[in-house]
């Protein structure tokens, strides 16, 4: 029904084709893009390019109404030229995929009859989804600095939302974002109070720098938070295992259950890849959240280091706030390493 924006430049959907199921999209429109906050940081947007590679919807909104509409959806897409379908049956196609899992698929649009094995040969030889590199794309080339505080959270790019960087600024924390290769000797050099591994598109196994620096991370007991892609690549450090789930776990209403006091709370979620049930066994970490519908691992604590990892979006956009609570989490591990 919303988040539209926050969805469309969410880095973790590069690559893909986004199918919405609420039948009607883009009644509110698009906000300006260049309204930043104090940290120029983009307000409203969680990237600075729409991410995804195409829109499947049903109905598009051509008109648009909302106190700081900038201009509608199909518009904004027009203008960053990125392609988008309507008049499709996308709950039909939402069971297609629940029953068959992801798989790739092509948007066309024609005056005359579709030729459907031609588009078949033409999908059959693009690139997969599962062979792509992500990393070059949607991480920032170099360093970037938020705020001017003395204590710093570095915080590593492997396809950061926006509204990680204003999370860490909200619990007074100077943000220094960095490359997704950054070696763990780089990332030290800053003297961080603690460390965020970002969300991000694709599969963990394919960061293998970032793996590397983690290891060293948790080694030296640096505090450090995972989020989603971030959550797998600590868990990987961690002698766990990761798997791709058969249609991933995407959407604002995803019931993950605390395990430490039995509590179910709603979160945002976009990730295609898993962390494998187990694995934990033999790995350095303890189960701290699970989700509710299908008992996937959607949360690791470590279990002697100040390292957390959730496969959740804590920071939300879009969806429910009821996590934020883990960044203070973090906060607490971070000053409870300076107290120790």
């Amino acid at each position: 029904m919303v988040g539209y924006t926050e969805a469309l430049t969410d880095p973790s959907y590069n690559g893909q084709l986004l199918t919405l199921t609420y039948p009607l999209v883009g009644n509110y429109g698009i906000p300006d893009p260049k309204i930043t906050d104090e940290d120029g940081i983009s307000k409203y947007f969680e990237s600075d390019k729409i991410q995804i590679r195409g829109l499947v919807i049903h109905e598009l909104s051509l008109t648009a109404s909302h106190w700081n509409l900038s201009m509608t959806l199909d518009e904004w897409m027009y203008n960053e030229k990125v392609p988008g379908i309507s008049g499709i049956d996308t709950r039909a196609l939402t069971m297609k995929l629940r029953n068959s899992g992801v798989m790739m698929g092509a948007l066309v649009v024609s005056d005359s009859e579709i030729d459907v094995e031609e588009v078949k040969k033409q999908l059959a030889s693009a690139t997969h989804y599962d062979s792509e590199q992500f990393m070059d794309e949607v991480s920032t080339k170099q360093e970037k600095i938020y705020g001017s505080e003395e204590q710093t959270v570095v915080i590593v790019d492997t396809g950061a939302k926006n509204a990680i960087i204003r999370n860490v600024r909200e619990i007074g924390y100077r943000a220094i974002l960095v490359p997704w290769n950054t070696p763990y000797e780089k990332i030290m050099s800053y003297n961080p109070k603690g460390v965020v591994l970002s969300s991000g598109p694709g599969d963990p196994q394919k960061c293998p720098d970032t793996i590397s620096a983690v290891k060293k991370l948790i080694e030296n007991n640096v505090p450090t938070l995972g989020i989603c892609l971030g959550a797998q690549i600590i868990g990987i450090a961690g002698n766990t295992d990761t798997y791709k789930l058969k249609y991933g776990h995407r959407g604002q209403n995803k019931p993950c259950i605390n395990l430490d006091n039995n509590q179910v709370y709603v979160t945002s979620q976009n990730h295609g890849y898993g962390i494998t049930p187990e694995s934990l066994e033999k790995s350095d970490f303890d189960l701290w959240f699970k989700n509710a519908d299908d008992k996937t691992v959607e949360g690791i604590k470590h279990k002697k280091q100040n390292c957390i990892a959730v496969q959740f979006h804590p920071e939300a956009a879009p969806g429910p706030n009821d996590c934020k609570f883990i960044f203070e989490k973090l906060k607490t591990l971070m000053e409870s390493k300076t107290n120790a």
